[in-house]
């Protein structure tokens, strides 16, 4: 089953948060809606900026989003930049990778079948 992604304006009620601690006068926390508008759930988000070699950790924690659900992610990561990758790992084993996210314009991620 193949996904794909689309951004969407919404507003949700859940939150979804990566936790650190954020100087300041460094960064300001990015939050955008993130909606799963396929038929499968959302087990794991990883959400890791674009120089990053690697990938942060879930961002769902012990958390998952059904098909037709979603949430409110916040990155709390202390960074100053706004482009993200972002990786989605399903409960049928499939993912979807998706770079050079702009997450400081963003408002909402969907992922769609």
């Amino acid at each position: 089953m193949s996904r794909m992604v689309s951004p969407v304006a919404a507003t949700l009620a859940v939150v979804f948060a990566q936790t650190a601690l954020v100087p300041a006068a460094q960064a300001q926390d990015l939050w955008f809606e993130l909606w799963n508008d396929t038929s499968v759930t959302l087990m794991e988000l990883y959400v890791s900026p674009s120089d990053s070699e690697y990938w942060e950790e879930d961002v769902l924690g012990m958390d998952v989003v059904f098909p037709g659900e979603g949430g409110e992610v916040m990155i709390a990561d202390g960074l100053s930049t706004c482009i993200y990758d972002i990786l989605g790992i399903f409960e049928d084993g499939d993912q979807l990778e998706d770079y050079g996210v702009d997450l400081c314009t963003l408002q909402a991620y969907t992922f769609i079948e």
